[in-house]
């Protein structure tokens, strides 16, 4: 599972178009959690790390794991 940085999940969201409302009902987890996470608040519990990867995931897009240009986010190509 690739590690989740507080700016993915906001650009994950972007490229989504969810609020923090949609993916913490999509990863049911509470929109604090998002909220404090996305803010830097505090970090996410590895079973709470998997639930919103993989709401995201599901949701379209690729999280780019951290290598010489830092980590990012793009849309998965539709299925055809």
């Amino acid at each position: 599972m690739p590690l989740l940085t507080p700016e993915q999940c906001r650009a994950a969201r972007g490229l989504l178009d969810w609020t923090q409302e949609e993916l913490a009902e999509r990863a049911d987890v509470s929109r604090s959690t998002v909220r404090d996470f996305e803010n830097g608040r505090h970090h996410l519990h590895s079973a709470t790390a998997s639930q919103v990867v993989q709401a995201l995931e599901q949701g379209g897009v690729m999280l780019i794991p951290s290598e010489e240009a830092g980590p990012g986010v793009r849309l998965r190509k539709p299925m055809a």
